[in-house]
């Protein structure tokens, strides 16, 4: 892990991050490289910072140069969503001066802001929970929780065991569709992540297409998003789920009472859509309050310890 991240920083740059970071690459959560700004680092519980060398203008196209491997064209698409994955699944975000056309972003230049996010697999994560989502079968769920509770990282181990298999449960049909490349972290279409033997995924591809598309075309029994939102992905996963698939997503927010003043989920809770609904705390070090509820609001399920 740690030599597919320093790549990206020039020589001098280096040094400094490995020298600061030491042996605690396992708690370290993000790099943050801001131009004429000391570099931070965001572990676990603590934030430190870099000040004996500062980023510059040739360390933002060394950067660039790198993620992109010399060409920007390449990576047009990626410039527009404001991220680029790299090898291992690590995502770089980028900001700067942003390039519209008829009041959509077409690009962003003059990038001047890097965070990289450190991609860490946490396989097992999900074990002691998969009892409580299955019942004769997978039950449609929902996974809620502030930003970097975990979502992201429960959700991808629950696809894991869902594939392969787990206890004397045999593996299921997987189907998942990464719109932001999170889940399986993809380049060039391969998974960086283990999902699992009988995954398939949709990387790049917006959640409201993708789940359609991979109904039909792949027949998946599970079918596995992030982060749904807007009345499309709501749409979506309605026709998903009466098709007869099951439904795993996951969605920003702090506890069902959040959810029911949003409107579109709302709605969805008090049909009773979803069956289970995996709430997370937010994390303290290794330690995290999961509750789980079931289709009436009923917690079913507590669990203390951390993702």
């Amino acid at each position: 892990m740690m030599e597919e991240i320093l790549r990206i920083f020039p020589p001098e740059m280096k040094s400094h991050i490995a020298l600061k970071v030491g042996k605690r690459w396992d708690r370290l959560e993000e790099i943050r490289c801001r131009l004429y700004q000391p570099v931070e680092l965001i572990f676990e519980d603590q934030v430190e910072w870099i000040t004996t060398i500062v980023p510059d203008k040739r360390t933002g196209v060394f950067l660039l140069n790198q993620l992109s491997e010399f060409s920007l064209y390449r990576m047009e698409n990626e410039l527009r969503e404001g991220f680029i994955t790299i090898e291992g699944g690590h995502r770089v975000g980028i900001a700067g001066k942003v390039n519209t056309r008829e009041g959509s972003v077409k690009a962003i230049q003059h990038i001047s802001f890097f965070n990289i996010r450190i991609a860490r697999q946490k396989l097992g994560v999900a074990e002691s929970l998969m009892p409580v989502l299955y019942t004769k079968a997978y039950e449609n769920t929902l996974i809620i929780g502030p930003p970097q509770s975990g979502k992201t990282t429960l959700i991808r181990d629950i696809t894991r065991l869902a594939s392969s298999g787990w206890k004397d449960k045999s593996g299921r049909k997987v189907a998942v569709i990464d719109e932001r490349s999170e889940i399986g972290a993809a380049i060039q279409g391969i998974p960086q992540h283990d999902l699992g033997s009988r995954t398939d995924v949709m990387d790049g591809c917006p959640k409201a297409e993708g789940m359609m598309m991979m109904i039909r075309s792949m027949s998946p029994e599970v079918l596995v998003v992030d982060e749904i939102g807007g009345s499309n992905d709501i749409n979506a996963l309605n026709e998903a789920i009466h098709s007869g698939v099951t439904v795993v997503c996951s969605i920003h927010g702090q506890s069902l009472e959040d959810l029911r003043k949003r409107p579109l989920v709302r709605e969805l809770i008090e049909t009773r859509t979803f069956k289970r609904f995996v709430v997370l705390g937010k994390r303290r070090s290794e330690r995290q309050k999961i509750r789980v509820f079931d289709e009436a609001g009923e917690r079913i399920q507590s669990f203390g310890d951390g993702l």
